[in-house]
C-alpha cells in the first residue's frame, strides 16, 4: 500500500551547508497495518511524511501509494491519501460540520452533508459539530481534523504527532480512534516520539535517527535487537549511537 525505496531529501542550511534530512530510507506498509514512525526531533519523520503527502519533492528514490507513483502522478496519489499534520489548521469561524461538509464537496463526495454528519458521528464529534472551531478544545479539534481527512475514504492515512497537545483523556481517545481507523484495508503511518502511545497503536515500528532507519520490526523485535525489555530504553540505545 505504501512503498518508499531509497528515499533521499537534502536541505541547505546556513551553518551546516547541505545536509541529508532523509538518507536512503526504505519502508513498506501493508493494508490493514498501523506503522509507527519513531525518532527524536530532527530525525526526518515529518520530512518523510511531507514527501509522502506530496508537499515536498524527494531528491532521490521512489514512492508509491496504492500502486501509484508519487512523483509521476501526485494528484492521483492525493485521491488515495490523507495527511493530518500536528497542527489543526481549522478556520476559527466555521463550525466543525461546515468544515467537514466543505471538504466533502471539494473532494466530490456523494451527498456531502450526509457524509459529513456520518463521519462526525463516527468520530464522536456530533455533540459539538455546530460549535465554531475557534471555541473547540484541542481534542475536539483533532476529531474534526480527522473527519475532514476521511471525507474521500482514503486508503492511506498519515498522522504526524496525532496526540500532540492533548490531555490524558484526549490522548486516550485519539489512540482508540487511530486503532479503529487502521482496521480493514487502510494503511496508517503514525509519526510520534511518545513510546508508550506507539506501543498501544502500532503493529510495526521504524526508528529513525539522523535521517536513517536504524531499526524496524514489531516492538518486541526492536527491543530484542537492543537487548532491552523497555521500548524507551531501546529507543535511546538506537538513537544515541
Amino acid at each position: 500500500m505504501i512503498v518508499l525505496q531509497d528515499l533521499v531529501k537534502r536541505f541547505a542550511d546556513r551553518t551546516r551547508g547541505s545536509f541529508l534530512a532523509v538518507n536512503h530510507l526504505s519502508i513498506h506498509v501493508q493494508p490493514g497495518e498501523i506503522y509507527g514512525l519513531l525518532g527524536p526531533n530532527g530525525a526526518g519523520k515529518t520530512t518523510t511524511l511531507r514527501i509522502l503527502a506530496t508537499l515536498l519533492e524527494p531528491d532521490e528514490g521512489t514512492v508509491t501509494i496504492s500502486g501509484v507513483d508519487r512523483v509521476a502522478s501526485p494528484l492521483e496519489v492525493r485521491r488515495h491519501m490523507a495527511y493530518v499534520a500536528a497542527e489543526a489548521g481549522l478556520p476559527e469561524r466555521l463550525t466543525g460540520r461546515e468544515v467537514v461538509e466543505l471538504f466533502a464537496q471539494i473532494q466530490g463526495a456523494d451527498r456531502p452533508r450526509e457524509r459529513a454528519a456520518a463521519l462526525l458521528d463516527e468520530l464522536g464529534a456530533t455533540a459539538y459539530a455546530d460549535t465554531p472551531c475557534g471555541s473547540l478544545s484541542t481534542g475536539m479539534k483533532r476529531r474534526v481534523v480527522l473527519a475532514r481527512a476521511l471525507v474521500h475514504e482514503p486508503t492511506v492515512l498519515l498522522l504526524d504527532e496525532p496526540t500532540d497537545g492533548l490531555d490524558v483523556q484526549g490522548r486516550r481517545e485519539v489512540m482508540e480512534l487511530v486503532r479503529r481507523l487502521g482496521k480493514g484495508e487502510r494503511a496508517v503511518i503514525v509519526s510520534s516520539h511518545i513510546m508508550s502511545e506507539v506501543q498501544q497503536m502500532a503493529d510495526r515500528i521504524g526508528v529513525m535517527a539522523r535521517g536513517e532507519l536504524v531499526a524496524e520490526g514489531t516492538i518486541e523485535q526492536v527491543m530484542r535487537s537492543t537487548g532491552h525489555t523497555n521500548l524507551d530504553d531501546a529507543f535511546l540505545a538506537l538513537t544515541n549511537r
